[in-house]
């Protein structure tokens, strides 16, 4: 029997670029959801543009996220662009945006009051830098801006270094990721209710988010977080460490792990008992007196017998693996983390997979990220289109 997909019959209007949106439409796709990219004729979605490398024509930036979409061009300052809009809204479970402006939404007509009215079950996701509500309402949102404001950049560094940016745009990609969970939450909602809603989805919310335990810490003080660099700011050892030939991460969590730390490197009769080090308290207390200690020991032998010793007394660890490593890793690999696709144009394109795991609705790769309106006669088609009015559109620049 052919398993069916968490979103299997969802059909979702993708009107988003860049990557927030396209990430959690895609989250969606992969779910089973049915999802229409539509872009603008001619330009299409900015990523495309964004390069190198780029794979023929096709930039390898918007590869990575449009992946379970069939592609539409639209000109929404055409009235019969917002026309066809509007008859894919009233067939819609659900519709993602990322256009700041409310002036603008209403302009083209598809602000959330607008398109409500036309499909009440209708689930409107808005994906902005800060929301439609608040002082900065109507700002274009940036990641790296949002990496700034929330306060991770201040954190994220060595002690005495200037700030640093994470170096993915992770404000887009938990935007997406959070984007996707409060649909799905809201087409739940709509299973008990009926009713669809207007979901407000901010890159600054969702990178503030990740503040938690360090506003906690705030919070129980009232002191600014320093910057610790590798550290954790609450366990010792808890970090990297330079083998003779590269690094490794080891992380010693509880009293128990650091008692069997210390006998395999052979410090049980001094380090161990040393009572600046006995509890992980004094460990933090008199860190900068025991790493370097530590650091003289792990450095004097390779990284596979540390790790080959720490994984058998089941110490925490790992290796610090460049990204081509990771890619090629044999857990990576057996998992299904790398996805390939043919495309029409390049072949074989690989990206990244999705790291849900449903035993009975699990998630699919139909297909590869779409060329610009590769699927315009097959979306208008559906809409009840014939060829020879859709050849006028194309002609009218509509599509």
């Amino acid at each position: 029997m052919k398993r069916q997909s968490v979103l299997q019959d969802i059909v979702v209007i993708d009107l988003t670029q860049a990557l927030a949106g396209p990430y959690c439409t895609m989250m969606l796709g992969d779910l089973g959801a049915k999802v229409i990219k539509v872009e603008r004729p001619g330009r299409g979605d900015m990523a495309r543009g964004w390069g190198p490398p780029f794979l023929e024509s096709e930039s390898a930036y918007f590869l990575s996220v449009n992946r379970n979409k069939r592609g539409l061009t639209l000109n929404l300052r055409s009235r019969e662009g917002v026309a066809i809009m509007h008859r894919l809204i009233e067939k819609a479970d659900v519709f993602v945006v990322n256009q700041p402006r409310i002036e603008s939404l209403r302009k083209m007509e598809i602000d959330y009051n607008t398109l409500q009215s036309i499909n009440p079950r209708l689930v409107y996701c808005s994906i902005t830098g800060y929301g439609m509500s608040g002082p900065y309402a109507g700002r274009g949102g940036y990641d790296v801006v949002a990496q700034g404001e929330s306060g991770l950049m201040s954190i994220t560094g060595e002690p005495e270094g200037d700030p640093i940016r994470y170096p993915i745009p992770i404000a887009d990609i938990t935007a997406g990721i959070y984007s996707a969970f409060a649909i799905v939450a809201a087409l739940l909602a709509r299973e008990r209710t009926g009713e669809g809603q207007f979901l407000d989805m901010t890159l600054l919310e969702s990178q503030v988010a990740w503040l938690t335990n360090v506003a906690g810490g705030y919070f129980a003080t009232g002191k600014r977080p320093p910057r610790l660099g590798n550290a954790h700011p609450n366990i010792v050892p808890y970090q990297p460490f330079k083998a003779k030939d590269k690094y490794i991460i080891v992380a010693v969590g509880t009293e128990r792990l650091w008692e069997r730390f210390c006998r395999l490197l052979g410090i049980e009769g001094t380090i161990m008992v040393d009572p600046r080090f006995a509890t992980n308290r004094d460990r933090i207390e008199h860190k900068a007196e025991l790493i370097p200690l530590l650091d003289e020991i792990i450095g004097a032998k390779e990284a596979e017998f540390w790790l080959s010793q720490f994984t058998a007394a089941e110490i925490p660890c790992g290796p610090i693996n460049y990204v081509d490593e990771t890619l090629n890793d044999p857990q990576v690999r057996a998992r299904g983390m790398i996805v390939e696709l043919e495309h029409p144009l390049i072949g074989t394109v690989r990206s990244l997979g999705n790291p849900l795991r449903l035993s009975a609705t699990p998630v699919t790769y139909r297909l590869p990220p779409p060329t610009l309106g590769q699927h315009n006669g097959e979306v208008l088609a559906g809409l009840g289109y014939t060829e020879a009015e859709i050849e006028k559109l194309r002609g009218e620049g509509v599509i």
